[in-house]
């Protein structure tokens, strides 16, 4: 699953793979500013016209907001995406609060889950009281293991609780049979972001690492363990995860989709680890009547049962002992959040300051019951004709990308055919889904947070594994209705757009197509785009892994992508940290495709006829302008390095300037010359769609 922008809950089964102005809503706007009712939501003062737009495009439309936006102590960057999730929390807030504060609410139904759910994590005097007495039971039954056969029922058991020590289980399409769901198999067992954290040995990875074994011995000692004995428990919980993290594939090998796709009978998955008792395991989790299983990285499961095999049984439980709490800990009482805030949030992002309860408690919700909050969402705040005017601006990006693909010289008629034969197959979500999530079944009450966070979990689990056998639901949603986000499915071959995203200044109904166009029409081709990248483009329109390319139309795709990856490897990010081309690629493709193919839908939207300028900007100039307020953000230190080091998408500056080089619409709309430092010569700009 592509998505815009990377965000995740510790707590969510994997399901596959700008400014913000005061335009709360359409009455206000218009009282504001009833001749150009659009120029309200475009923000001129945050222009910084000291710097030349040929020069940095980025800082000349977001210079002076950058200075005029202080990074918040609770955030570890603050820009486009932030300021709306900021509008939409405020919005979730008061949905919850009523529910909360509703004494009447049947037992069962939405208001009283997602009430009591949130009372839960709310109720910090019961949390407190309570300490590490949720999870009390739990770390008894690890203490009793006797032999590795029990540990494997650990594996088995939690990772219903989406705690995977070795590797990750999850169920989604079969990637050559998409009209089959498949068990999947994936490395886990880390902690830290990613395996480099792990095996590089330069200072400051080295004082993250230690920052890490600080972390764990500060939970072991909240558990109740001396100094000296949670300082040998964290040791080696270290060593266990470095052992796992030099068998894991690198992130950029990951982006390598081919080489995931390990389909294996039960007897091959055998071979793999034989002394694991897969049929138990697979009884436990809920998978039965297997036949195959596909194995992402068949070294790692491997190296997993040597692992099981090699560690002592009491260092075993040490290790199960971490895991449990680590997952935990952001759900008990207040020294054991805290504790988790300030390593996760503190030392690898920067904050300063842990986010008001009530927004932590909002994620949290969302997280566990976002179906049923997104409900109660877009009932209140989302509008139907935002989701007619978002999928009329769809079928104007299909009908471009269509004369785009036509046009391309490089690429020949059958591989032309089968790209619109995918577009055309592609198929499109707005707003919300049609069949919303039966939260039925799932126990929620005013007890334990600790308790609704494991019962959501194992709901979401168990829905995953009964799909097992099943029909595929293309009627599904891998985003809850609220979430300021995108993405592409290529399993699917699908583009998602839940209500959160379609506001200021990515939508605006009221706004002129050149905003809209530069802004949520980029986002859209982003999406479609992702379908043909490095990734997508080896899936077809049935969301199958299967070449439909000819070798020579392949061979000239790679080459052209091949200088985005030199584009981005110049850029520096910060210190002598540089954008990695290779990790970004398929979202600089996207980048590049979207917004090239957006402005190709505005020209046509004209009809032949050229709006007038609004605040001294052509349309075509304001298309640019929004798409570059749309990338608008400031980064902590910490945090946009670890962005550098494990995100596949670019920082915000780089989104918005790589692909502008490259469009000579630009260089049309800002003048842009020889001698500006955004200037390409043309055979050094990479032109794809």
């Amino acid at each position: 699953m592509k998505t815009l922008i990377n965000k995740s809950s510790p707590w969510l089964i994997p399901v596959a793979c700008i400014l913000i102005l005061s335009c709360n809503n359409r009455e206000q706007k218009k009282e504001a500013n009833s001749d150009t009712k659009v120029a309200i939501c475009f923000d001129t003062k945050g222009l910084d016209t000291s710097i030349k737009a040929g020069d940095d495009f980025y800082e000349y439309v977001n210079g002076i907001w950058s200075k005029n936006n202080p990074i918040p102590s609770t955030e570890s960057k603050w820009g486009s995406f932030s300021e709306i999730d900021q509008r939409n929390e405020k919005a979730l807030h008061e949905i919850l609060e009523a529910a909360a504060n509703n004494g009447t609410a049947i037992k069962g139904s939405t208001e009283q889950k997602i009430g009591d759910y949130y009372y839960s994590v709310m109720d910090s005097v019961k949390r407190n009281k309570d300490g590490f007495n949720p999870i009390k039971e739990e770390l008894t039954a690890i203490d009793a293991l006797q032999n590795n056969e029990e540990i494997q029922g650990v594996l088995a058991k939690y990772g219903r609780y989406g705690i995977f020590p070795l590797w990750s289980v999850y169920v989604t399409q079969d990637s050559k049979n998409s009209e089959v769901m498949a068990l999947h198999f994936g490395q886990s067992g880390l902690g830290l972001p990613d395996r480099d954290f792990y095996t590089k040995t330069d200072i400051e990875t080295k004082k993250i690492q230690q920052a890490y074994i600080s972390h764990i011995k500060k939970i072991y000692v909240l558990l109740g363990e001396t100094e000296k004995e949670a300082e040998v428990h964290a040791l080696k919980v270290m060593d266990i995860e470095t052992q796992l993290a030099k068998v894991h594939r690198t992130n950029i090998e990951e982006r390598k989709v081919e080489k995931l796709y390990n389909k294996l009978d039960v007897a091959g998955l055998s071979k793999l680890a034989p002394s694991i008792k897969w049929s138990s395991y697979f009884d436990k989790i809920g998978a039965t009547d297997l036949k195959n299983v596909i194995v992402r990285e068949p070294e790692f499961i491997t190296a997993s049962e040597k692992t099981l095999k090699s560690i002592p049984l009491n260092d075993w439980k040490v290790y199960l002992r971490w895991k449990l709490v680590d997952k935990a800990a952001a759900s008990l009482s207040e020294d054991f959040e805290t504790a988790n805030f300030n390593f996760y949030y503190g030392v690898l992002n920067g904050v300063k300051e842990m986010e008001p309860r009530w927004k932590r408690a909002i994620h949290s919700v969302d997280g566990s019951l976002g179906e049923a909050l997104g409900e109660k969402y877009v009932a209140k705040y989302f509008t139907e004709e935002s989701k007619k005017k978002v999928k009329t601006m769809v079928d104007n990006l299909i009908a471009a990308y269509k004369e785009r693909i036509n046009a391309v010289d490089w690429m020949n008629d059958s591989t032309k055919a089968k790209a619109q034969e995918k577009l055309n197959s592609v198929m499109v979500k707005v707003g919300y889904p049609d069949k919303w999530i039966d939260y039925s079944t799932l126990e929620v009450s005013r007890e334990s947070y600790f308790k609704n966070q494991l019962n959501a979990t194992a709901f979401h689990f168990n829905k995953m594994m009964n799909k097992l056998g099943k029909p595929v639901d293309r009627t599904e949603w891998g985003m809850s209705p609220p979430t300021v986000n995108a993405y592409y499915n290529p399993s699917m071959n699908e583009i998602v757009f839940p209500a959160g995203i379609m506001q200021p200044p990515f939508f605006n109904p009221d706004a002129d197509d050149a905003l809209n166009y530069g802004s949520m029409g980029a986002i859209i081709g982003h999406e479609l785009t992702h379908g043909f990248d490095d990734e997508g483009n080896k899936f077809d329109s049935k969301g199958n892994m299967l070449n439909w390319w000819t070798a020579q139309d392949k061979k000239q795709f790679e080459e052209r992508t091949t200088k985005i990856v030199e584009q981005f490897n110049s850029f520096v990010a910060i210190d002598t940290m540089h954008v990695n081309g290779e990790l970004t690629l398929g979202e600089n493709i996207a980048d590049l495709g979207g917004l090239t193919i957006s402005y190709a839908a505005l020209q046509k939207s004209f009809n032949g006829v050229t709006p007038e300028k609004i605040d001294g900007f052509t349309a075509n100039q304001r298309f640019f302008l929004a798409w570059a307020q749309a990338w608008r953000i400031n980064f902590r230190d910490e945090a946009l390095k670890q962005q550098v080091l494990t995100n596949p998408h670019s920082p915000g500056k780089f989104r918005c300037n790589g692909p502008l080089t490259n469009m000579p619409e630009f260089y049309a709309a800002f003048g842009i010359q020889k001698g500006d430092k955004m200037y390409k010569e043309e055979t050094e700009r990479a032109k794809i769609w």
